[in-house]
């Protein structure tokens, strides 16, 4: 009894050490980009309601955002402000739906650029824009994976693959297919019910945003 409870205590001072660690050291930075011409606060979308998740469980230590796919500079910029010259030392997560998605990879390349790691990004039907790869993982990301459905008008990138098989581990590709399922997504537009089904199902699957969310949390 009394190891079990030196164990225990030894676990709690650890809790304590890391959360009272000064701020601006190992910056931990978690992104996320919603797709389309969506808002970065519209909370229809499970993108921004899993940030406020891990605003509202990791509220001191850890800065989470969301950004529309067009701003993704902005972001970048975010993300070097708060680094600043801890830019070895800081944990970045990126996610992303469709083509919030393709600007996850984006992104995660202009970091390896600014000499930024990645610790994880996670692609949700993911939607490449003109110009843009979203296949090809960067070598500064250490662990990638892909969601993706391949119905309907809009289908998502069928698989991703590493720039460096040494430096980047594929979590996988993981397909879902949504033919004969019951997920409505009811408070989506009807235009996107109708013309984008599968591809609106996908981000407002409990079940694959359930498997992102433990992924973010694992590493945090």
């Amino acid at each position: 009894m009394r190891c079990a409870t030196r164990v225990f205590l030894c676990f709690l001072i650890a809790i304590v050490a890391e959360a009272s660690a000064p701020e601006g050291k190992s910056p931990t930075i978690v992104i996320g980009f919603v797709g389309g011409m969506v808002r970065h606060d519209d909370r229809t979308h499970t993108e921004v309601q899993l940030a406020e998740k891990l605003r509202r469980d990791f509220p001191s230590n850890v800065y989470v955002a969301v950004f529309e796919n067009r701003r993704r500079e902005g972001a970048r910029h975010e993300i070097l402000r708060r680094v600043g010259s801890h830019r070895k030392e800081a944990r970045v997560i990126l996610y992303g739906h469709s083509w919030g998605a393709a600007a996850v990879v984006t992104l995660a390349r202009e970091l390896e650029r600014d000499g930024i790691a990645v610790r994880l990004s996670v692609q949700v039907d993911s939607i490449r824009k003109f110009g843009q790869d979203d296949s090809l993982i960067p070598s500064n990301v250490a662990e990638a994976v892909n969601f993706y459905q391949p119905r309907g008008m809009l289908r998502g990138r069928r698989a991703i693959r590493a720039a460096d098989p040494e430096r980047t581990h594929i979590l996988g590709n993981f397909r879902i297919d949504y033919r004969g399922s019951s997920i409505q997504c009811a408070e989506y537009p009807w235009h996107a019910r109708v013309f984008a089904k599968p591809h609106i199902q996908i981000e407002c699957d409990p079940s694959v945003w359930n498997q992102v969310d433990a992924l973010i949390r694992a590493r945090l």
